[in-house]
């Protein structure tokens, strides 16, 4: 197996609970046809809980070591591919893909916020995440976590943290708890689908200082306020999704 301080350079904490392990497959509930893509399977712990006869799984790992381990442990009875590759450099060419994987810590919202470009051949994503990450995920308007992820993600997929994971959970123990989370794709994204970095570039001014107001953060963008629908003499965090995307539309940028 690799040295820590590899797999720290990973990210690797392997989950070992199978308790854990069996609570997050009742979560995803795999069923036949299913087409699973796997980020990071580690030494195969969750990869297990959805090899199912008539399921299609490509797991992705950028550590060769585990690929090579996992092509000698499973041979069926799902359909296997396993590959040696970074997932925020992959392209998802499959539809109706639903996705899964205790992410690496250091990158899952990179991770995340990729896979929105893939959103439209997704049909869930079930992730175990920081706990913390998971509640600005999650994070609700006029909430101190409603900020620029939350508003990114929610404008595609809308989610819930379903349970919390200790860090007994795993062989090598974060200092952190941790969060099963699931994504499902909505209808948000239909209204700015053109638009998405322009979106982004709005929510980031947006959120260039939670302590003025959102007429002062968005000073640089020629908005009429008497024609929108919102108070300028709100803070950032306390204009909700449709207001974001509201303003988006006014401003067709």
């Amino acid at each position: 197996m690799r040295s820590r301080d590899i797999r720290r350079k990973y990210g690797q904490n392997y989950l070992t609970d199978k308790s854990v392990l069996f609570k997050m497959a009742d979560a995803i509930s795999p069923t036949s046809s299913d087409n699973f893509l796997e980020i990071g399977p580690g030494l195969g712990a969750l990869t297990e809980q959805i090899n199912k006869d008539d399921i299609n799984i490509i797991a992705i790992d950028i550590d060769s070591e585990n690929t090579e381990i996992l092509k000698e442990k499973f041979t069926g009875p799902a359909n296997f591919q396993f590959l040696t590759d970074d997932i925020l450099k992959y392209k998802i060419d499959n539809d109706e893909q639903r996705i899964v994987g205790n992410l690496p810590y250091n990158i899952s919202t990179q991770i995340i916020l990729k896979l929105i470009d893939s959103h439209e051949k997704i049909l869930d994503m079930h992730f175990l995440v920081q706990k913390e990450v998971a509640e600005k995920i999650a994070g609700k308007v006029g909430t101190k976590s409603w900020g620029k992820l939350a508003i990114k993600i929610a404008a595609f997929f809308d989610n819930e943290i379903l349970f919390d994971v200790p860090p007994e959970a795993f062989d090598i123990k974060p200092k952190v708890n941790s969060s099963f989370i699931r994504f499902i794709p909505n209808k948000n994204f239909k209204e700015i689908i053109n638009q998405k970095n322009n979106f982004f570039k709005l929510i980031d001014l947006a959120f260039a200082s939670r302590r003025k107001n959102i007429k002062n953060n968005l000073k640089s963008l020629s908005i009429n306020w008497n024609e929108v629908d919102i108070d300028p003499t709100k803070r950032p965090e306390e204009i909700s999704l449709d207001g974001y995307l509201l303003l988006s539309k006014v401003l067709m940028l």
